[in-house]
């Protein structure tokens, strides 16, 4: 059953993602490179918006979410959104399904731009859109299914009890208990 309140969180979540990306991350970088490339720079925040938006809805969140294939990949089932309607998902049974693939898009599109620091005044505008989209598809979609996608390897290896399943559920942040403060 849909929330209403768990939805409006949601997309207002969804809106400091992208406020985080368009204005903050491009402002941000923007800050830091010289005066002739701050154009550029804040072009190559909009554009990571714009591109990987396009291509999570074309295959992206399909890839990501989409019914498992061996633990690695989505299907292309959700492709082009097909499937993925107003009602609850099995991911999120209190929102509406396009609101959490909203919400998983603002992460898909700030992780490639969040890259671009890394490189900024030294790539060309057409080789930084050609590594986000190879980037977005061949590195963040399988990645996402891995570890937040029913079926992925890695959310199965967390349920389990092997010792590694713990020391990889212990990787991503350690525990209150084990800071050193």
């Amino acid at each position: 059953m849909i929330d209403k309140g768990d939805t409006a969180w949601v997309l207002i979540c969804t809106a400091f993602v992208l406020l985080m990306t368009a204005p903050g991350l491009a402002l941000f970088y923007g800050g830091m490179v010289r005066q002739r490339n701050v154009l550029a720079t804040l072009l190559q925040s909009f554009a990571a918006l714009a591109l990987i938006s396009i291509q999570w809805v074309l295959f992206g969140y399909s890839l990501a979410f989409g019914p498992d294939h061996g633990g690695l990949i989505g299907g292309l089932d959700w492709a082009f959104l097909r499937g993925v309607g107003p009602g609850p998902s099995s991911y999120a049974a209190t929102i509406p399904h396009q609101a959490f693939m909203l919400f998983q898009m603002m992460f898909a599109v700030i992780t490639p731009a969040l890259i671009t620091g890394a490189f900024a005044e030294r790539k060309k505008f057409a080789a930084y859109l050609l590594f986000t989209l190879l980037w977005a598809t061949l590195v963040y979609d399988p990645l996402a299914h891995w570890v937040w996608a029913e079926g992925g390897f890695l959310r199965k290896l967390e349920r389990s009890t092997s010792p590694a399943a713990r020391w990889c559920t212990f990787l991503p942040a350690p525990r209150r208990s084990s800071a050193r403060w």
